[in-house]
């Protein structure tokens, strides 16, 4: 049960006896206190059996219930945690727990952490940095992005640094609870200091006093050693600091600002040639939200005020005011991650400054040192953030566990930091059908919470996955005390709502419903993790995983980990089980800092293989197309430990090797695998080379842009959710103008992953998906229209019309010669085509199988060519053009960010004439028998027909050209009927006219570039402009996470810090 509190996870077995130690089992009946207002807030309790309710008290007095507590939850505030560690333990002044029921509960007190400090200061630094993390990426995530709190959650009162007395005795550097009570040779008065201190706020004196001519900041060493020295004053005042302050109050000052500062080290000679001096003139922003290089700041003069981007706006508002004797920047340091506020002198300053490096580097030297810093981090919140460091749960889902089931009471909300869920809703049939994944970032269930309906589905995690728990409880109490937050629930309930108006399932067969998401349909577009398996040893999984890292990076950043590098950057003994919550910390911090992260499993089922398949999202299995189908040894354990992620086959094939062939055979090997693509390699992947050459060659590879036609950077745009479907309707003879406009698509730089169609709009599809070019399709295209254009066959192929006027043996030769025996399967690109089930009376989309007949079934016209029975079931198909003739809508659920649809369909007259209630037939042979007469536009029967069977298709293509995903074009083709196949280069060139205009136009106006950009890439490579930095830090990360999660062997228990104190990420 220990294990589930969260700062405790990363407690090795010694550890956790040294607290067995320190438990106690407590017994309480129903309606009993375990903890009221005014006793010491000093203990962690969890619970064994039972409930507990957490209260707090309201202004009226009254409790009210925020949070009940299950056995194995725990109530505990890791904000008071610190508070104990630091030596400030407080009592509880509004919270309260008691008994729902007689409940059997464990009490830890926090003073046990003291003893293992000082055998283990290692987990000094740990301990810190989970509790600083936690704020940071739990509470004040779900209050600020979620909720729309600003400077509710910050304290407004000045929080001067203490300057502590002078002892004689050295302070041991391991003991935690006595630092910084020395920091010099000279006792200065306590009236001198306020008046010194009081002196250095005044505003007016402020800007007067400093030089014009230091309109820059000024930046200087400053060095400490000098307590021990008779110099005193003039080894800290060089004579040029003089200059900056010219009286001695001023020098004094200083001094005993300076005085304070160093209360971090109980040697101040760490300090020593780490703290420099600057000034700052009015209006300089020191630092920016998003900012990964965040420095501590002291003021000395001035102030510094702190700005925050308000949710959804472009306004900022003012967290906080600095004074002098204050620091900021700390937060941001202590967790590795970005800055959560802007930092700006709106007067002359002058502050102290520590770099995060030179931070880093005292912190090897002196852990306990994190202490200072994190206690003016927790002084600095408001008391409503200390309520909600209660309330709000931390939590962590394993691999395949259910996160709440369907039917179950909706108690909590919850927001996802790392990992995957799959959601799954069981009909009254008791079919279950998918309904969507969720991944960092996302909200889930917050529709049920609000409406406090039950769980309209069941909820599991796909791979390990933290989340934040927002209770009932806690949100109403919220909501009681700032109503604004109801606005931004409403605004998160709208999106929701929307965002579920308009799923639909793709490639990966899941839909990510995201509430802040621009890209709510996307399945792939909150992909974080990748495993990469390879079928055989064969495979050169080291280059291709170099390739694809290479691909990834034009898109946004992304890493590539194996198990060779984690025991680089993270020691020998990383992969241990005894380290499994350190190396848990570290991976998600890349995952946060990176768009992708790419997991290379070892070639047997080692730990790091077991890791890389519990961390992936998806798992792409690489195989070699021109070997034998057969299935992989790593991939039958896989398959074995029943994996929930979704996974892949990819066939890699030489440059100059021969088409795919056989994937049936691949396929019907893995039931497992959600799809596959087929990849051409440049021929580098194939060579065979030394690890250390296979990286200097990659070096100047990734010295270059990655080209985007590339089978590579298809795959990029696959996993990111960033691929580019093309579209092909139906229209006869027209539709040789789709081969002119992807003629244009290809020289205006546009990539093309997938490929789909219906009608003459499949063929050419399924021409191109084979091809990969514009020239051997028209090629093709243009032999098949000439065979077309044949009277003699045409006559030849007429049968008795009862169901058809032809008996379709022609169509198939002509087809069947063009595809042979291709699959399917067996394209280049993904393709699909539609048909029309006039058996089941459905639309059928099709994506393996014979490619030939279902090509020529999405072909078949009524009354011309009889229904084409379906190989797999024997149902009767039809022309998809009736049913959908611009299927933009499937490239979009097969996983497409942008759609580029063409319509070469005939545009039915719509100014028809109005003859009243009745129409006699001899007055309208007349109107177009005589000469003279007006003419009338009124649809004769086969045109009713006609106009009866495109009614879904028509209102189809009116969705698709309103919707954003959806470039619609439509070639000038209206002047040439459906059979004029021997016009074929004339219609070509009227598409590819129009497509290299309307493409030029695109160019122009960044519409090309935008189909390419990623916005989720954006987050990451413009920090400083994101809102919500909490979760998704710049590509610059910092080196806390590294320091601290550096593993030696667990038998030493140094201080991994000190011992790797030079190696940075």
């Amino acid at each position: 049960m220990l294990k589930n509190v969260r700062v405790l996870g990363h407690f090795e077995k010694p550890l956790f006896l040294e607290l067995c130690k320190h438990m106690v089992f407590l017994q309480f009946q129903q309606g009993e206190y375990v903890f009221r207002p005014g006793q010491p807030d000093s203990s962690i309790y969890v619970v064994q059996d039972g409930k507990l309710e957490l209260c707090l008290t309201g202004m009226d007095g009254k409790d009210g219930v925020v949070k009940e507590v299950y056995p194995g939850d725990s109530v505990h505030s890791l904000l008071s945690i610190l508070d104990v560690i630091t030596g400030h333990q407080k009592p509880y002044r509004t919270v309260s727990a008691r008994a729902a029921e007689v409940s059997t509960v464990l009490r830890l007190p926090v003073e046990a952490f003291l003893s293992i400090f000082e055998k283990y200061p290692e987990s000094l630094v740990r301990v810190v940095q989970i509790i600083m993390v936690r704020l940071q990426r739990v509470t004040v995530l779900a209050l600020h992005n979620y909720l729309g709190l600003t400077n509710e959650l910050f304290s407004h009162e000045m929080q001067l640094l203490r300057l502590l007395p002078l002892s004689p005795h050295p302070v041991p550097r391991t003991s935690p609870q006595r630092h910084g009570k020395r920091f010099g040779s000279l006792t200065v008065p306590a009236e001198d200091r306020e008046a010194a201190v009081k002196d250095a706020s005044d505003p007016g004196k402020d800007g007067a006093t400093v030089p014009p001519t230091l309109s820059r900041t000024i930046s200087m060493p400053v060095d400490i050693a000098a307590q021990e020295s008779k110099k005193g004053i003039q080894m800290l005042f060089h004579h040029q600091e003089y200059f900056l302050i010219p009286s001695l109050k001023r020098c004094l000052t200083f001094f005993l600002s300076f005085c304070s500062f160093s209360f971090f080290c109980q040697d101040p000679a760490l300090l020593n040639g780490r703290v420099t001096l600057h000034h700052a003139k009015a209006g300089t922003v020191l630092a920016r939200q998003g900012d990964q290089d965040v420095s501590l700041h002291f003021i000395l003069s001035g102030c510094l005020h702190v700005y925050q981007r308000m949710i959804d706006k472009q306004d900022a508002v003012c967290l906080f005011v600095t004074q002098p004797g204050e620091m900021v920047g700390q937060l941001a340091v202590l967790t590795g991650e970005p800055l959560i506020f802007t930092i700006k002198a709106n007067r002359d300053c002058t502050f102290l400054k520590i770099s995060k490096s030179d931070f880093y580097e005292i912190m090897r030297e002196q852990p306990s040192v994190v202490l200072s810093a994190a206690h003016t981090v927790a002084i600095r919140m408001s008391p409503f953030v200390r309520q909600m460091d209660f309330a709000i749960d931390w939590m962590a889902v394993e691999a395949g566990r259910a996160l709440y089931r369907q039917e179950d009471q909706s108690d909590c909300t919850y927001i996802v930091l790392n990992g995957r869920l799959r959601s799954v809703i069981r009909k009254a049939n008791g079919k279950k059908e998918l309904v969507g994944e969720y991944g960092r970032g996302d909200l889930i269930g917050v529709v049920e919470a609000l409406t406090r309906q039950p769980r309209a589905t069941t909820v599991h995690a796909v791979r390990d996955t933290e989340l934040v728990k927002l209770p009932e409880g806690t949100l109403n109490n919220i909501k009681r005390r700032y109503p604004q937050v109801v606005t931004r629930l409403i605004h998160l309930l709208g999106q929701k709502i929307l965002g579920n108006l308009q799923q639909a399932r793709g490639p990966f067969s899941g839909v990510c419903v995201c509430v802040h998401s621009p890209d709510v349909t996307n399945p792939a577009s909150n992909l974080s993790t990748v495993a990469v398996l390879p079928i055989c040893d064969e495979v050169p999984i080291n280059a291709f995983n170099l390739e694809l890292s290479h691909a990834l990076s034009a898109i946004g950043p992304a890493l590539l980990l194996t198990s060779d590098i984690i025991r680089e950057r993270l020691g020998a003994s990383a992969l241990d089980s005894i380290h499994e919550y350190r190396l848990s910390g570290w991976l998600a911090q890349q995952e946060d800092i990176n768009r992708i992260v790419l997991y290379q499993t070892d070639s047997s089922m080692t730990p790091w293989t077991q890791r890389c398949i519990r961390q992936a999202d998806c798992i792409l299995i690489v195989g070699l197309g021109e070997q034998e189908p057969a299935l992989g040894q790593l991939e039958q354990m896989l398959e074995n430990t029943a994996v929930r992620a979704l996974k892949q086959l990819v066939l890699l094939h030489k440059e100059d090797g021969s088409g795919p062939s056989r994937t049936v055979e691949w396929l019907n090997m893995r039931s497992w695998c959600s799809g596959h693509l087929h990849l051409r390699c440049p021929r580098r992947v194939f060579s065979r080379r030394s690890p250390s050459k296979l990286r200097e060659v990659y070096e100047k590879v990734f010295e270059k842009t990655a080209d985007r036609h590339s089978d590579f950077s298809r795959l990029a745009r696959v996993l990111t959710g960033n691929s580019i479907a093309v579209v092909l309707g139906g229209g006869g003879a027209r539709g040789c103008s789709h081969v002119g406009v992807i003629k244009a698509m290809e020289e205006a730089g546009i990539p093309i992953d997938i490929v789909g169609g219906t009608s003459i709009g499949s063929f050419i599809g399924a021409l191109y998906a084979e091809e990969r070019s514009a020239v051997r399709t028209k090629q093709r295209a243009r032999e098949w229209s000439k065979a077309m254009n044949s009277v003699f066959k045409t006559i030849l192929d007429l049968t008795y019309p009862i169901t058809s006027m032809f008996t379709g043996a022609a169509f198939n030769t002509s087809i069947s010669k063009v595809f042979q025996d291709k699959q399917a399967e067996d394209l280049w690109l993904p393709y699909f085509n539609v048909t029309t089930d006039i058996t089941a009376s459905a639309m059928r989309v099709h994506q393996d199988g014979s490619l030939w007949r279902y090509v020529r079934a999405s072909m078949t016209l009524s009354g011309y060519l009889p229904p084409l029975c379906d190989p797999k079931d024997g149902n009767l198909l039809m022309d998809g053009g009736y049913i959908n003739n611009l299927p933009a809508d499937i490239a979009r659920n097969m996983g497409a960010k942008t759609v580029i649809a063409i319509d070469v369909g005939s545009q039915d007259e719509t100014d028809l004439c109005n003859y009243g209630d009745s129409l006699s037939g001899w007055w309208l042979l007349w109107k177009r028998i005589n000469p003279w007469a007006e003419k009338v536009k009124v649809p004769d029967m086969a045109e009713i027909q006609s106009r009866l069977a495109y009614v879904s298709c028509v209102r189809q293509l009116e969705v698709v050209k309103k919707s954003a995903y959806c470039e619609y074009i439509r070639p000038p083709i209206d002047r040439f009927k459906t059979m004029d196949f021997g016009k074929f280069d004339e219609i070509y060139d009227v598409g590819y006219q129009h497509g290299k205009l309307l493409f030029t136009g695109w160019a122009r106006g960044d519409i090309i570039d935008n189909m390419l950009k990623d916005h989720r890439s954006a987050d990451y490579n413009d920090s400083k402009t994101k809102t919500d930095s909490y979760t998704c830090p710049g590509s610059d990360f910092t080196d806390l996470a590294e320091i601290v999660s550096r593993i030696e062997p667990v038998q030493t228990y140094v201080d991994p810090d000190a011992a790797e104190g030079k190696r940075l990420l």
